[in-house]
Formats: C-alpha cells, sequence, structure tokens
C-alpha cells in the first residue's frame, strides 16, 4: 500500500543534536571556567558524552526520570572535583537547553529532502526530546512549514521505543500503520521501536552500522536516498 504518513526523528535526523551540542558544551566549558578541572575541552567531552548517552539509554527505556538525566549529565563530570549541587546541575541544563535552542545546523541535505516530500506526503516530528526546547529548536531551524503535528515523548506520556508512543502518535495524527513510515538514526529508538509497532522503518544509517536481530524496512547513509524510496 502507497505510504501517506511520515513520522520523523529531530535529533540527528534532521537537527545535528552532534555538533549543535558539542558546540554548546564547549562554551559551557570556557564560560564555566571547566579548564581547571579539564586543560582541554576534548578531556571534558570525552567524559560527559559517554555518560550522557549511557543516560539518555536509561531515560528512553523508562528508568529513569527526566529530571535525573539533567542532574546527573551535568554533575558526574565534576563531582570528582566536589561539585555535588543538584541545583548547580539544573541551572546548568537550562543554560545548555537555552544555547541549544540558538544553533541552526541541519543535516546534510534536510531541507532538499523536505521540499520533496513536502507535497506527497503528511509529515510529523516524532521525539523523545525535551518540550521546553524541541518547538523552539524546530522554529528557529525553519523547520516548523513542513510538518503538521509535533509529537513529543512528553506529551505521550512514553518514550520511543515503546509501542503506546507510536500508537499515541497515529492517533494523534489519523494515521493507518500500512500507511506510515518511521524515518530515523537510532536504531532501538527510531527502527526497533517502529518494527514492534508494525510500521515502516528508513533507518537513517551514515555510520553504516549493522543491523541487530533484523533488516529493517529501507536503511539509507545520506537523506537525499530517501527520495529514491519515498
Amino acid at each position: 500500500m502507497q505510504y501517506k504518513n511520515l513520522f520523523i526523528d529531530l535529533d540527528d535526523t534532521l537537527w545535528d543534536i552532534h555538533l549543535n551540542g558539542r558546540e554548546c558544551l564547549e562554551e559551557i566549558y570556557y564560560d564555566y571556567g571547566y579548564a581547571k578541572f579539564y586543560p582541554v575541552f576534548e578531556d571534558y567531552y570525552q567524559v560527559y558524552m559517554p555518560g550522557n548517552l549511557r543516560l539518555w539509554a536509561l531515560y528512553r527505556q523508562g528508568e529513569i526520570r527526566k529530571e535525573e538525566l539533567i542532574v546527573e549529565r551535568f554533575l558526574a563530570p565534576v563531582r570528582p572535583f566536589g561539585i555535588t549541587d543538584p541545583e548547580y546541575a539544573k541551572r546548568l541544563s537550562d543554560d545548555f537547553l537555552n544555547r541549544t535552542t540558538r544553533k541552526t545546523r541541519l543535516i546534510e541535505g534536510t531541507i532538499e529532502l523536505l521540499d520533496y516530500l513536502r507535497p506527497r506526503y503528511r509529515m510529523h516530528i516524532l521525539s523523545n526530546g525535551f518540550r521546553e526546547v524541541q518547538y523552539r529548536k524546530i522554529e528557529n531551524s525553519g523547520l516548523r512549514p513542513y510538518f503538521d503535528k509535533i509529537i513529543l515523548s512528553e506529551d505521550a506520556g512514553i518514550n520511543k521505543p515503546h509501542a503506546d508512543m507510536f500508537t499515541y502518535a497515529l492517533k494523534n495524527t489519523n494515521a493507518r500503520r500500512d500507511q506510515t513510515v518511521m524515518i530515523g538514526d537510532s536504531w532501538d529508538a527510531d527502527i526497533v521501536g517502529a518494527r514492534q509497532s508494525h510500521i515502516a522503518q528508513i533507518w537513517f544509517n551514515p555510520a553504516n552500522e549493522p543491523p541487530v536481530d533484523f533488516q529493517p524496512t529501507y536503511t539509507v547513509r545520506t537523506l537525499a536516498e530517501i527520495k529514491d524510496i519515498l
């Protein structure tokens, strides 16, 4: 059956969270005087990022709350130096997230792909990101006009890859499973989640990583390749 609805992940599928986030963290490193803890920014980044990725994985699975993620990812790198105040971490998180909303770098080919898809499909953002920043990132990056609805996990009360997140999105967009495709970069959140929900998948996989346990419906290494599928 012909696809009519596209669920599209935001971070690292359209909006370049890696480079945008790295820029913000480097600003934090200098503005907060972290050179006294880590001689160069890369040292701080190499401590922060593995912990951040681990915490996001726990958050997706519902094993920790948003508040725990926010506090721990910023306290962990400085706790060995005596900084243990959760309120400090919350203020730092607010500053960091506010900075991210002003970053507008997109994954290569984003606008060209969206220009191609917009006349052909109903498109919706489907993201686990935080409500207070995702809308602003979408607006500031010029993405809002392309999408009919923005579906966030905080609105659904559950994260991708849980099937209830996809069911919530289908209901709120009046979309049928067999007419819908999920496009995303995260194997666990986007691809496994969509497959478990009986929704077709397009895995954006620029690193050419091997799939685990099953073959997704489609795999691409660039956004431009999606034009050959849809």
